[in-house]
């Protein structure tokens, strides 16, 4: 056989080509069966609960459900009557650390007498959200300007536990999911009839316990 025939030398380059084939299959199958033996990161975490956070706005408080289940409640300071909180159905649409507050030319930097405190979670409607505050006597009332007011305290601890894309719900009326998150509101004839069922021992007519809402 000549060495220097083409014919010799194209059955020589098949060959390898044929060798370096099998090898590659030999090498892919390898990383193949390598891979599946890996768990891949979405097997590897929990299933992520589903959040929200609902606003009774009657009641001056905010509750943080997770799977509908209340994980903490809180209380906070609402629209006033001249500006009141948007009652509705909204998600968180961004998250701030140590915000700066603007309106009217005016611009406050982060610190003790910016009226935002030092977290802010704004809803998907311009200008609202849920924040701290430089007025801490203002909780529990009706008081901001439409916002969500918590202590700072309470919005760190919020803050650290949601996340863009979860659900709010503000209500401005009294229902009954915000019965059962809150319970009765405070003085309610359902309140008092509770009250005298759970004591025995009261002789009080349920008409006097009505008249001293």
């Amino acid at each position: 056989m000549n060495p220097g025939n083409p014919a010799v030398h194209g059955q020589i380059a098949f060959r390898l080509l044929v060798l370096l084939a099998f090898l590659a299959a030999l090498i892919l199958g390898a990383i193949r069966a390598s891979g599946q033996t890996v768990p891949q990161p979405e097997t590897q975490s929990a299933a992520q609960p589903t959040r929200r956070i609902v606003v009774s706005i009657a009641d001056h408080k905010l509750a943080l459900l997770e799977d509908d289940r209340v994980v903490k409640t809180y209380e906070v300071a609402v629209g006033a009557l001249v500006s009141p909180s948007p009652d509705g159905e909204y998600q968180i649409a961004r998250r701030l650390e140590n915000p700066t507050y603007y309106h009217a030319g005016i611009v406050i930097g982060p610190g003790t007498d910016n009226p935002l405190g030092p977290r802010w979670i704004g809803l998907n409607v311009k200008g609202f959200g849920i924040h701290g505050t430089n007025q801490p006597g203002s909780i529990g009332k009706s008081a901001s300007h439409g916002c969500i007011r918590m202590r700072n305290r309470d919005i760190r601890d919020l803050f650290a536990r949601v996340k863009v894309g979860d659900r709010v719900s503000l209500i401005s009326e009294r229902n009954e999911e915000v019965a059962g998150l809150f319970g009765p509101a405070p003085g309610s004839a359902h309140d008092a009839r509770t009250m005298v069922a759970k004591n025995e021992s009261s002789t009080v007519p349920e008409t006097e316990q009505h008249g001293e809402r």
